[in-house]
């Protein structure tokens, strides 16, 4: 099983940036496709972005192209998600999710609790 906890959200302006962390413990991540979703009030939940097992790639929802960046460290068994130019239409809770099908974009089975990102105008 697979135990993931986010950390780095919080208040920012609109145009800040935040970094947010997954972190793995109990199994290494090397071996999944890892991705980020989000969730705003009265929302349904999206996708924002996934990188591959290997980090060779890295796929992102239209709307954070350019300005989100998303990066893996297996060693450390930790996902980071660099967010920049940040709108306060990125307010949302950002969760981490383990075992992204890199086609569909289908969540896998294991998530973090999420983290709050909050972007004021």
């Amino acid at each position: 099983q697979v135990q993931l906890v986010e950390s780095g959200g919080g208040l920012v302006q609109a145009g800040g940036s935040l970094r947010l962390s997954c972190a793995a413990s109990r199994r290494t991540l090397s071996r999944y496709n890892m991705g980020w979703f989000r969730q705003a009030p009265g929302k349904e939940r999206e996708f924002v972005t996934v990188i591959s097992w290997n980090g060779e790639s890295t796929y992102y929802t239209d709307s954070v192209k350019g300005r989100f960046t998303i990066s893996r460290d297996n060693a450390l068994n930790t996902v980071y998600l660099q967010m920049n130019s940040l709108k306060p239409e990125d307010t949302a809770v950002y969760s981490c999710n383990a075992g992204v099908d890199i086609l569909s974009r289908a969540p896998g089975y294991y998530w973090g609790q999420g983290t709050q990102v909050t972007v004021s105008s």
